[in-house]
């Protein structure tokens, strides 16, 4: 899952990523009101986290931006404003949420997975497409009640595929996807391919029915 940090605060920022990043979420970091811009202008993100208080710019902007695209990113609005306009202002634009600063870590996460969850799962903790299932909360996976052993890249890769059932995605979506804006910066996305690869193997492996498929020419698609 990716996720868009817009912080000005340095150190807040990288605590942040860090405890994300344990969680195994992949975090890109905008200081700046037109950094932020050019990257939701490129990339679309799991969940922006969105300080509406930024050196160049109100961060209202963005999300007005955002509505304005019509892009499905959740927001949640992380500010040290405090007052109930700010917060009605902020949610009537159309953020999903909003939390005050200071804020516990651990209370952001849960937030986040909420947003995730309802946008990407239905609400539920569990996936399930026929003999597989999918504990979102546990980050497990079994196919006729058996566990898979998946890595996190994998296992990321799947919740991709699964929250965007029956959609095309490319190699660089994909690519995107695993390595946020690191990925323009490489030579080809092979790595892609393998991560694909291995995923189908382990799966079909282990009785799941070929739900991912390859359309050739253009990226791969969960069926169901």
């Amino acid at each position: 899952m990716k996720i868009l940090i817009i912080e000005d605060e340095k150190e807040l920022a990288k605590s942040i990523v860090e405890y994300l990043s344990e969680e195994s979420y992949l975090c890109e970091v905008a200081a700046t009101f037109t950094e932020a811009m050019n990257k939701i202008d490129v990339f679309n993100y799991d969940c922006i986290l969105l300080d509406i208080t930024l050196p160049d710019g109100n961060g209202l902007k963005i999300l007005e931006k955002l509505k304005e695209e019509n892009k499905q990113d959740g927001v949640i609005i992380i500010s040290a404003k405090n007052s109930l306009d700010d917060k009605i202002k902020g949610l009537q634009i159309g953020a999903d949420d909003y939390l005050t600063k200071p804020f516990h870590l651990s209370e952001l996460t849960v937030r986040i997975y909420s947003i995730i969850r309802r946008k990407q799962f239905n609400n539920s903790n569990i996936v399930k497409q026929e003999a597989l299932e999918i504990d979102l909360l546990a980050k497990t996976v079994a196919v006729n009640s058996e566990p898979v052993a998946l890595t996190k890249k994998e296992f990321n890769l799947l919740l991709y595929f699964i929250g965007n059932k029956n959609r095309v995605l490319s190699k660089s979506n994909l690519a995107e996807h695993l390595s946020g804006d690191f990925a323009d910066m490489l030579d080809n996305h092979d790595f892609v391919y393998a991560h694909v690869k291995n995923l189908k193997k382990k799966l079909n492996d282990a009785g799941c029915e070929p739900y991912l498929k390859t359309v050739y020419g253009t990226g791969y698609k969960w069926e169901g």
